[in-house]
């Protein structure tokens, strides 16, 4: 007996609906199993986690770069041994000896701690040559050797590589510009010392202000000349330079150029009294800056002895177009020079006369100097 065949019916799709190439995922969905489900979930989650991987590291490498030109660049505060800070290179600006005001500086590192990091470069071997804040760095040096804590033993520090000497003096010099008690004698004394230093490649004094000082004014810059030429006629003999007051310094000087033997004089009166103080030397220097009266030979005729004299300072000043004779008295002063100043352009003429009476004292100082 044969047996009877069973028909099925097939629904066959049509050749236009059958895929070539690439299965669609809508498809492979449908004939996937629970195993090649879970496998192509951890493909896409190992996926998603390596593109997070090469983004973090995108991330750190970037930082890692911002925060080596930070370093280089002094920006970014580490804590340095105070045994691997040196003082070497530079001239220091500050006057020698006791600090009144460090105490005061010390109380305020251990209330608070240091606010403001000191400033040094990179040396050759591995240790670091102080820029800014010598004292900052003398107040934690004593700090360390009062106390012995190890909290003093290193200090905050901003740190550069090395520069030239002139771009380091002028750090230095910058920030203590600002402050209250730098006197023009230490900047002057900087200024010859930066001069006299031969690795510096600087002619003279005047190159060495416009140098170091070039963020100061004008009028500055002209009274730290004047201190450096002060100090230099006066070598050796000042004992408390920085106590002279601005207005003392600039004038004597100026006498000093139109009375040369003046030097002597000066110089053998303070030898005179070597056990001088500050305020005697300060003393010691006005008594030769006293305006003078006009000698009795000097008297217009007629005019009665007893009439009290106008008092009158006279001197010289050398110039380019030869010497300047200069009569001053209270409210007026008078100026002969070999020059046509009809034939001098008038801002030209402004400006100088203008920075003739900003270089002058105040009031304030002439009686209080």
């Amino acid at each position: 007996m044969s047996r009877k065949r069973r028909m099925f019916d097939i629904d066959i799709p049509a050749m236009d609906d059958i895929p070539v190439g690439n299965v669609p995922d809508k498809v492979l969905e449908k004939r996937r199993g629970p195993m090649a489900a879970a496998i192509s979930e951890n493909a896409d989650a190992l996926r998603d986690q390596q593109s997070t991987e090469e983004t973090i590291r995108a991330e750190n490498d970037r930082l890692a770069h911002e925060l080596v030109r930070l370093r280089n660049e002094g920006l970014v505060t580490e804590h340095v041994p105070l045994a691997d800070v040196l003082t070497e290179k530079l001239t220091r600006d500050r006057k020698p000896g006791p600090d009144p005001e460090l105490d005061e500086l010390k109380d305020s590192i251990r209330d608070i701690g240091l606010s403001n990091p000191i400033r040094l470069e990179r040396r050759s071997d591995g240790r670091f040559e102080l820029i800014q804040g010598m004292r900052r760095l003398s107040a934690y040096r004593a700090l360390l050797d009062e106390t012995g804590k190890d909290v003093y033993a290193r200090i905050p520090a901003g740190i550069s590589e090395a520069s030239d000497l002139d771009n380091s003096y002028r750090r230095m010099v910058d920030e203590n510009l600002i402050r209250k008690d730098i006197s023009f004698a230490e900047m002057g004394a900087l200024a010859r010392a930066y001069a006299e230093n031969p690795s510096n490649d600087c002619p003279d004094v005047d190159k060495a202000v416009s140098t170091l000082f070039k963020s100061a004014s004008y009028t500055k810059r002209s009274y730290i000349r004047s201190f450096a030429s002060l100090l230099r006629m006066l070598d050796k003999v000042l004992m408390h330079p920085n106590d002279i007051p601005r207005n003392v310094g600039v004038e004597l000087k100026r006498k000093f150029d139109a009375t040369p033997n003046l030097v002597r004089q000066v110089s053998e009166t303070l030898m005179s009294e070597p056990d001088r103080d500050g305020v005697r030397e300060v003393a010691i220097l006005r008594s030769f800056l006293g305006a003078t009266e006009a000698s009795e030979d000097q008297k217009p005729k007629g005019e009665s002895s007893s009439k009290p004299r106008r008092a009158k300072t006279t001197f010289q000043v050398t110039g380019r177009a030869g010497v300047a004779k200069c009569s001053a008295s209270s409210g007026r002063i008078e100026l002969k020079y070999n020059l046509d100043f009809t034939r001098v352009d008038r801002n030209k003429l402004e400006e100088a006369i203008a920075a003739f009476i900003e270089a002058l004292p105040e009031e304030d100082d002439l009686t209080h100097g």
